[in-house]
């Protein structure tokens, strides 16, 4: 087994996205080219309700999926399909915006007061962003809670792990998202298809994600003073991003053990033009879809 090496480290950086919603950005729009087909990761956590109720009003998408999973809180959905619902903790929502699609997503006040969720955003190639859209709800109770002998438990949400699959198949950047959580001391090895992109995102914990434990090794940016404060192990709101060489990544935990989100994919290789919520190949694709969005015309029948 060929074990990837770690190519980037990045700490999450505070920002304010939606109607002002604080959250934590683990990699967006200058990074594109490394995270090839992954857009976008942000990361909201607070037990402030000021920091997230004002949500993300109606706004439009085009040439990209959404994919927000929620450990902790309620956010209440609709969409311009006519989809309204709820995704609470451990719930999956996963939305192909395709041709174009008009939604809204708004947390409501969390039963414990802490409102905990990812939203991710994956590319779709120039072939199918103006598929039709399509909306799929992933409750948590349809998704697979795989135990390995060493202890280490995963929730599945896509990909397969120990002959288990997970619920959302059938997308073509052939994505992989798993909830890994590894025992003090313990070690986790994971094959991923040669070529595609491979990130982990720190939830809790601390791990060592790299068997070479060399920090200079590979480019770090982090929040240190001049970046001079490096180490082997990794904690919360930490992004790795590995080397697309080798088939598989390995992870020891540290005492406390660790938890981490695990995303893979397909890279797509393809020119990208990107305008607040649309993702298309070209500045004049952009400028169409944003002229459809003003007119009327963006929604396909």
């Amino acid at each position: 087994m060929n074990i990837r090496k770690i190519a980037k480290v990045f700490k999450s950086v505070p920002t304010i996205e939606g109607a002002g919603v604080h959250l934590k950005r683990g990699f967006g729009y200058y990074q594109t080219p490394l995270f090839d087909p992954f857009l976008m990761l942000d990361d909201f956590h607070s037990s402030k309700p000021e920091e997230y109720l004002a949500g993300f009003p109606w706004h439009p998408h085009r040439g990209i999926e959404t994919i927000t999973y929620i450990l902790e809180g309620v956010v209440e959905h609709g969409d311009s399909m006519g989809n309204r619902g709820v995704i609470g903790a451990g719930d999956v929502q996963w939305m192909t915006a395709g041709s174009g699609i008009i939604h809204q997503e708004m947390p409501q006040k969390s039963p414990t007061g802490t409102m905990w969720g990812f939203q991710f955003w994956a590319n779709l190639p120039a072939s199918q962003k103006m598929m039709a859209p399509r909306y799929r709800d992933v409750p948590a109770a349809t998704i697979p809670l795989v135990t390995l002998d060493s202890g280490v438990t995963v929730k599945l949400v896509s990909g397969q792990l120990n002959g288990v699959e997970g619920p959302v198949k059938d997308i073509v950047i052939e994505p992989e998202l798993m909830d890994v959580t590894i025992p003090p001391g313990t070690l986790f090895e994971h094959r991923i298809k040669h070529g595609h992109t491979a990130v982990a995102y720190l939830l809790s914990g601390s791990g060592k994600f790299d068997e070479g434990l060399d920090p200079y090794s590979f480019d770090y940016s982090g929040n240190g003073w001049m970046d001079l404060e490096r180490g082997c192990s990794f904690g919360p709101e930490t992004v790795v991003l590995y080397e697309r060489k080798g088939d598989a990544i390995r992870v020891s935990s540290g005492k406390e053990g660790v938890r981490f989100l695990l995303l893979a994919g397909k890279p797509l290789g393809e020119p990208i033009a990107w305008g607040g919520p649309i993702v298309m190949n070209t500045k004049e694709e952009l400028r169409i879809a944003f002229e459809e969005y003003n007119s009327g015309k963006f929604i396909k029948k």
